[in-house]
C-alpha cells in the first residue's frame, strides 16, 4: 500500500511511534485502498474538547474524532481526511480499562481510519460491521479484542 501519514503532535502527553501510528493506520486502510492520505493530529484536552464542541455538540475532551475528506467523486485524489486523537483521554481510557497504553492507541486509530472509510457505529448493524472489522483487525496486530466479554469494554459508543 502506499500510505503517507501527516503526523502533528501539539500535545504533552507521551505519544505512539511515528511508525506505529502509521503500522496501525495502515493495517485499517490496506484491504480497502492502494493508495491514501491521512492526517494524524494528537492534541491534548482543551483542544479536543473545543473540537468535540464544535463538531458533535459535546462540550468535553473524547477519546478519536474523524473528519473524511469532501472531494467530488469525479476527483481522483487518495486524501481520506483527518483524524485527531486526545492523548490524555486515551490514556486515562487506556488505564480505567486496565489495557495497555498501545493497545488502546492502536484501537483508536485504526477506529478513526475506519470513519475515514465511512464505516460508522450509530446503527446497532453497522456498529457490528465496524467492530467486527476492528476486532480483526487488532487481532493482525497482535491486540486483544476490545468488545469481549474478557474486557470492561463492552461498547465503543459508550467511550464517545
Amino acid at each position: 500500500m502506499n500510505l503517507q501519514v501527516d503526523i502533528q503532535t501539539a500535545c504533552s502527553e507521551p505519544v505512539p511511534e511515528e511508525d506505529d501510528i502509521r503500522r496501525w493506520i495502515e493495517a485499517a486502510l490496506s484491504p480497502h485502498r492502494k493508495e491514501a492520505e491521512v492526517s494524524v493530529r494528537l492534541v491534548g484536552e482543551p483542544e479536543m474538547t473545543e473540537l468535540n464542541g464544535s463538531y458533535r455538540r459535546q462540550h468535553k475532551a473524547t477519546n478519536v474524532l474523524s473528519f473524511p475528506a469532501e472531494l467530488p467523486q469525479d476527483v481522483p485524489h487518495p486524501l481520506l481526511g483527518d483524524i485527531i486523537v486526545c492523548a490524555a483521554v486515551v490514556a486515562r481510557e487506556a488505564r480505567e480499562q486496565h489495557k495497555t497504553a498501545e493497545a488502546h492507541w492502536t484501537h483508536m486509530l485504526v477506529h478513526g481510519s475506519l470513519h475515514l472509510l465511512g464505516y460508522d457505529h450509530i446503527e446497532a448493524e453497522d456498529a457490528e460491521i465496524m467492530e467486527s472489522l476492528e476486532t480483526t483487525i487488532l487481532r493482525s496486530l497482535g491486540c486483544a479484542c476490545p468488545y469481549g466479554r474478557d474486557t470492561p469494554l463492552a461498547n465503543i459508543r459508550s467511550m464517545e
